[in-house]
C-alpha cells in the first residue's frame, strides 16, 4: 500500500515549502497535486519541495515535479528541491531530470538562496 504523507507550511508570505514522506507513485501522485494545486491558487512565488523523508518516486511522480517547475517557471517564480536522498537524487539524474542550480543538500542552504531572492526584489522595489 502506497503512503504519502504531505505537509505544507508557508516559510514567508507566497514563499512555501512542502514535505513529502512517503512514496510518491501513481496511487499518491493526485493527492501532492490536488496540494500543489491549493498553493498556485494563491499565485506563489516560490515552492520548495523537501524530498528528505521521501522513500520513493515513480515516473508519475517526477512528472508531478517537472510540472510544478514548468508552472512556477511560467509565473516567473522560483522552484527547488531540498534534501534529496542518494536513492532519489539516482532517479532524477538517470531520468537526466535535475536542475543542478536548484537543487540544495538542505533545507537552510534552499532557505538562504530563497532569501536572497527575496531580498533582492524588495531593494528593486525600492
Amino acid at each position: 500500500m502506497s503512503n504519502l504523507k504531505i505537509i505544507t507550511r508557508e516559510k514567508t508570505p507566497l514563499l512555501f515549502e512542502v514535505s513529502l514522506e512517503g512514496r510518491l507513485d501513481t496511487q499518491t501522485s493526485p493527492r501532492l497535486e490536488a496540494a500543489l494545486e491549493h498553493l498556485f491558487d494563491n499565485r506563489p512565488r516560490a515552492i520548495q519541495l523537501n524530498m528528505g523523508e521521501l522513500d520513493y518516486i515513480s515516473s508519475v511522480g517526477l512528472g508531478v515535479v517537472l510540472k510544478t517547475a514548468k508552472r512556477m517557471k511560467d509565473l516567473n517564480g522560483r522552484f527547488a528541491l531540498s534534501n534529496l536522498r542518494p536513492h532519489i537524487k539516482k532517479v532524477f539524474d538517470v531520468a537526466g531530470l535535475l536542475p543542478t542550480q536548484k537543487v540544495f543538500a538542505t533545507v537552510a542552504e534552499a532557505d538562504r538562496y530563497f532569501d536572497t531572492i527575496q531580498r533582492r526584489e524588495k531593494e528593486k522595489q525600492g
